[in-house]
């Protein structure tokens, strides 16, 4: 099968995913230059794809890179420019409007929470927690081992905890 398929395939796969980390990542929803540039990096540099790589992790690499990229451009951080959880989050139609307003309030709580990690603990929480993916593929995006994104992800995950727990003492 030859790579523009094959990526045209990747596209259908995964770019609503990639657009969604890109947006998550760098705050706005007029991120489809960086994702057109991701699909291209990945058409232009397919022959360095190891197929017994997953290409959705491949594909977020990327995107973590241009991610990245563009925030330096704009010569901004990541934490100031996340979208809010509140604005990512379908509702379904059959919530009550109780339900929705605690559930938003709920969602803001999280997003301060995971805006006050340190870099590391939000990069582990926004791939493991939010994205899903395993920790093998976690590891490969990152850049790091196994172990570490274990443990940098249980730590993530308490101080998040610890933070929710003071919030809820206040």
């Amino acid at each position: 099968m030859c790579k523009n398929k094959i990526i045209s395939e990747w596209f259908e796969l995964y770019g609503d995913d990639i657009y969604n980390y890109v947006v998550y990542r760098v705050g706005s929803m007029d991120v489809d230059d960086i994702v057109q540039e991701v699909f291209m990096k990945a058409l232009q540099k397919y022959e360095t794809f190891r197929k017994e790589s997953n290409p959705k992790t491949w594909l977020i690499s990327i995107a973590r890179n241009k991610a990245i990229d563009e925030m330096r451009k704009r010569g901004t951080k990541w934490r100031k420019n996340m979208m809010p959880f509140h604005q990512k989050c379908e509702i379904p139609d059959h919530q009550t409007p109780e339900k929705v307003l605690q559930m938003n309030e709920e969602h803001r709580e999280l997003y301060q929470a995971i805006q006050s990690l340190k870099t590391n603990y939000r990069e582990v929480i926004l791939l493991r927690g939010i994205e899903g993916f395993s920790i093998k593929d976690t590891a490969s995006i990152l850049g790091w081992s196994e172990s570490k994104v274990r443990s940098t992800y249980y730590r993530a995950c308490k101080a998040i905890k610890n933070q929710l727990r003071g919030h809820m003492d206040e």
